[in-house]
């Protein structure tokens, strides 16, 4: 069996430790590149795909990983996957109805729910105003801060929350420190190295509230792999029965600490409405 393992250099994908099977017997699978910034967490999702495709090898052969040239935004990359001929082999990204119009869903949460969570990057100056927050109607009264392609950002007009977008997400970090609107809601897996990546802005984590809207974050690949889906959702499925899953899962810092979260009693919860109720 043909083994790989996650390089230590981004760029360099997933290279593989041992046999050497000729190119035709190998699946080729193409995943978007990573952010640099918060390493940790964003190494996790082709950790996981190789896991799960570690799982069927024997059963479905060998596979090698490696990723496209260049970072494309949300759009592209879902535009990209939706092609006849397409680059681009699995891609990770927020469930909505849309999406899974466009692409094929692997129904199983890559992030245990912890999408579907939100706490709030602010600037430092502003808790004691979000200390007054206890309903949704009293965060209406803050703008909110989304990338344009998001899910989210939907869900949030859906439910009359007042919100900026910019195409480039990036850009949400400075927007929020120049007080171009009040609050960034982000993922319990994800905030935890956001906030030292952009602590010299002056941003924090909110204290108070946590939001809830259902947002689990699936692997989709082309509406006509079926195959490669299959796989996909049939190793996920060894790996959370066998454990290694959750030792992945765990393994990650901001996860442990997105987890301890949900259990925070000192959050108030405030529950969004959307179009679909999966949390899982």
């Amino acid at each position: 069996m043909l083994r790989f393992t996650y390089a230590a250099n981004a760029g360099e994908g997933l290279v593989a430790d041992a046999s050497v099977v000729s190119d035709a017997a190998v699946l080729q699978v193409h995943i978007p590149m990573g952010k640099e910034f918060a390493e940790s967490h964003v190494s996790y999702f082709p950790k996981l795909l190789a896991l799960a495709l570690d799982k069927t090898s024997i059963t479905d052969g060998p596979y090698k990983i490696s990723y496209l040239n260049e970072q494309y935004t949300t759009h592209r990359l879902i535009a990209e996957l939706s092609k006849d001929k397409h680059l681009l082999s699995v891609m990770w990204t927020a469930n909505s109805a849309e999406r899974q119009q466009q692409l094929r869903p692997v129904k199983i949460s890559i992030l245990k729910g912890l999408n579907s969570y939100r706490i709030f990057l602010i600037r430092k100056d502003d808790q004691v105003k979000f200390n007054l927050v206890n309903s949704l109607q009293d965060l209406r009264g803050f703008i909110a801060g989304q990338g344009a392609q998001w899910p989210d950002a939907n869900v949030l007009a859906a439910n009359d929350m007042p919100l900026v977008t910019v195409t480039q997400s990036d850009s949400l970090f400075p927007m929020l420190a120049s007080k171009r609107f009040d609050y960034f809601p982000r993922g319990l897996y994800e905030i935890w190295a956001e906030q030292p990546a952009h602590a010299n802005k002056g941003l924090v984590i909110e204290e108070s509230l946590i939001l809830n809207y259902p947002s689990p974050i699936y692997f989709f690949v082309n509406k006509n792999d079926k195959a490669l889906a299959d796989r996909i959702e049939r190793g996920l499925t060894i790996a959370i029965s066998d454990g290694s899953f959750d030792e992945l899962f765990f393994s990650v810092e901001g996860f442990r600490k997105g987890w301890a979260e949900l259990h925070n009693n000192n959050r108030k919860l405030l529950k969004l409405k959307t179009d679909f109720q999966d949390q899982d």
